[in-house]
């Protein structure tokens, strides 16, 4: 099964006070540390959506990864829905389906993204599960991608996609991963400290 990454990194990070993709953990950009999670766990093409600061995190996409294809969104400032359509129509080929993986989630790494996509099927949904919450990542089989776009809009990325289905399947990743977001200087500090 050919499973593309899809990483949504276009955002301006203002509670972060920068672009999270560009934030370093460990000495590494959350845009690097993402990509290298993606390639890791075998997901081909891999696919970076961006937004704000393009420049510097094209830059940042082209040294960790030069296979990964760049995709400017160009309402980015719209919110995760429009970085979700643009990264979607800017697939190359014609994957068996697609792990989406949000850029500041640096705590899902290439064992639980190897694990979800394990599970995904053209015509599945598939979710990494926490101790039974669902969460990231995401890996929708092909079969669902034109909905998924069409339903993405403003803020909204796939949620309102998600939203009262009773045919995603879960696959436990927490004891591999956390679910944590980096939103804040707060928390990243925390993160580095852990």
């Amino acid at each position: 099964m050919a499973v593309a990454g899809l990483l949504l990194a276009a955002g301006a990070g203002r509670r972060m006070g920068t672009p999270k993709a560009l934030v370093a953990l460990d000495g590494e950009p959350l845009v690097a540390r993402s990509l290298r999670a993606l390639r890791d766990g075998g997901c081909d093409p891999r696919v970076v959506v961006v937004g704000a600061a393009t420049d510097a995190v094209t830059a940042a996409v082209h040294d960790a990864d030069p296979a990964a294809v760049v995709v400017p969104a160009q309402a980015w400032e719209r919110g995760m829905g429009e970085s979700l359509r643009a990264g979607l129509a800017g697939l190359p080929g014609d994957p068996d389906a697609v792990l989406v993986l949000l850029v500041d989630t640096p705590g899902i790494g290439p064992e639980a993204l190897a694990r979800v996509a394990a599970a995904a099927t053209p015509g599945s949904i598939v979710r990494g599960g926490y101790d039974g919450r669902p969460g990231h990542p995401v890996v929708f089989g092909r079969d669902h991608l034109a909905a998924v776009a069409a339903a993405a809009h403003d803020d909204v990325g796939a949620r309102g996609y998600l939203a009262g289905r009773d045919d995603v399947r879960a696959v436990e990743v927490g004891d591999v991963a956390t679910r944590d977001d980096v939103d804040t200087p707060a928390d990243l500090a925390r993160l580095a400290s852990d």
